[in-house]
């Protein structure tokens, strides 16, 4: 039989995902790969992997992309691991850099930049060490995933995107699903859900083998609070209406 290819996130708002996932047994019919956001949604475009972790906004450019679970990675609020971080307040920042390990966030950047925040900026594609060289004066930037952690410490602004949409919009913010470009036997979705809803389960587990990579940061708040895995009604109207402004305003 042929292996199902899945890629998933690396990131730590994915890790209850993972560990459903690699302690079923899923894995004996499986080919799994870790990458970054943006990295999944071009192996799903290309057809290399049959199902991804991808973010929301790569979806419509994906032939016959289909949500194959009810679960996500999603806010309602503050989800603490997606920012724009600056040195200067909003209101002097004059050109913003994008994350290039993101598609969602920069979409989501430009429309909180255009109509929430109501400011005007150069945008700017971020390259591997634009954190470290970029960031810095009027220029701000798009920073996701565990590399806030440090962002936090080191910028004096930390603008929360998830935040910031939620105040905007009254809606909860969905950054990425689980998505398949091609039919999945549903015996297998059953069974990927089921492995997906167990690593939930497990959080606490997960919480105990990062304890010591981030010893002073708040997981139980972080997974219970901050990052919400089941795409309910509120989550899908607000990822409703995100692929409708990126679509509607370009």
């Amino acid at each position: 039989m042929n292996k199902i290819k899945i890629s998933a996130i690396t990131y730590l708002n994915s890790k209850p995902f993972l560990y459903g996932i690699t302690h079923s047994s899923l894995m004996d019919s499986i080919e799994l790969s870790l990458d970054v956001p943006s990295v999944c949604a071009d192996k799903l475009k290309a057809g290399t992997v049959d199902i991804g972790l991808i973010p929301v906004a790569e979806m419509p450019k994906i032939k016959g992309a289909t949500i194959v679970t009810d679960y996500c990675i999603s806010a309602s609020g503050k989800v603490r691991t997606v920012v724009l971080a600056s040195q200067v307040p909003l209101g002097e920042i004059k050109t913003i850099v994008l994350d290039y390990q993101s598609r969602t966030s920069v979409q989501l950047v430009r429309i909180l930049a255009r109509d929430y925040w109501k400011i005007q900026t150069e945008w700017k594609d971020g390259t591997p060490n634009y954190i470290q060289e970029d960031i810095k004066g009027s220029t701000a930037g798009v920073i996701i995933g565990d590399r806030v952690f440090e962002a936090e410490k080191r910028f004096p602004f930390i603008y929360d995107l998830g935040e910031a949409w939620k105040s905007h919009t009254g809606l909860d913010f969905v950054f990425a699903c689980w998505v398949a470009n091609k039919p999945i036997e549903t015996s297998f979705v059953e069974k990927f859900a089921q492995a997906l809803g167990d690593g939930i389960v497990h959080i606490p587990e997960v919480i105990n083998e990062y304890l010591q990579l981030y010893p002073d940061y708040p997981f139980e708040t972080y997974f219970r609070e901050n990052i919400f895995y089941y795409l309910d009604d509120s989550k899908r109207k607000g990822m409703e209406l995100f692929l409708e402004e990126i679509k509607d305003k370009g």
